[in-house]
């Protein structure tokens, strides 16, 4: 009990020195003169611990301090395990960073920032390289723009030697801002649905209206895939 950070935090029995104290149960609670309180504990076989010294009058438990020490300690651990360890991810770049290389790290980048997880992504420079950090800087914050759907930055490139780096937090569900790039594509799709709707309503027999309905309605349509192509 003495290695336990939790023993002195609260005062127990004779320790309370206060007039009166606020007895809390599972019945209610109380306000009663201490003494009568500790007279309370002895008989219960118990102890007085004070829980809440700042309340007027100060709020005390009727309860072992063993067992008492025992379930505080539980759940501080079940509130620990509870909280989200957010790790941060490293990822390394050369300056002169291949497009396929650099493709494969920002696909692992967004799987780390959709986990939650913090990403440090820095340019190492070695020899003379350090003469292109610019190109380095462009590449980082490149990299930025492209998880703009999955973090922020929190701290643009900074050199630190030979590293140049910037780290990037995870966005909170449900808040990642659609890029204007997809905003577009939607607002096409829609026109899209929306021409094949009309020059259906407005078929006639003759065929002329219908040709030419037809005729929009596969250009938007082919204008759309040629889009998703590019992207």
């Amino acid at each position: 009990m003495k290695n336990d950070k939790n023993a002195n935090q609260y005062r127990v029995n004779e320790q309370i020195r206060v007039r009166e104290v606020r007895i809390v149960g599972d019945g209610g609670s109380t306000v009663v003169p201490t003494r009568q309180a500790l007279d309370m504990a002895r008989q219960q076989g118990v102890d007085l611990v004070e829980i809440s010294p700042n309340a007027q009058p100060p709020v005390c438990r009727l309860i072992d301090y063993s067992k008492f020490l025992y379930q505080q300690k539980k759940r501080q651990k079940e509130m620990k395990a509870k909280q989200v360890k957010v790790e941060v991810k490293e990822i390394r770049f050369g300056p002169q960073t291949g497009e396929n290389d650099y493709n494969f790290k920002l696909k692992h980048a967004k799987e780390f920032l959709t986990e939650g997880n913090k990403v440090r992504a820095y340019v190492f420079f070695k020899g003379r390289s350090i003469l292109f950090k610019e190109q380095g800087e462009v590449l980082l914050l490149r990299f930025a723009n492209d998880l703009e759907e999955y973090g922020k930055v929190e701290q643009m490139p900074q050199l630190e030697g030979k590293k140049m780096a910037i780290f990037i937090a995870p966005k909170k569900a449900g808040v990642a801002k659609k890029s204007q790039q997809k905003v577009d594509r939607e607002k096409r799709e829609a026109e899209a649905k929306e021409a094949a709707k009309q020059a259906k309503e407005n078929e006639q027999p003759a065929g002329g209206g219908l040709l030419a309905n037809a005729k929009i309605s596969e250009e938007a349509l082919r204008k759309l895939q040629e889009d998703k192509t590019e992207e």
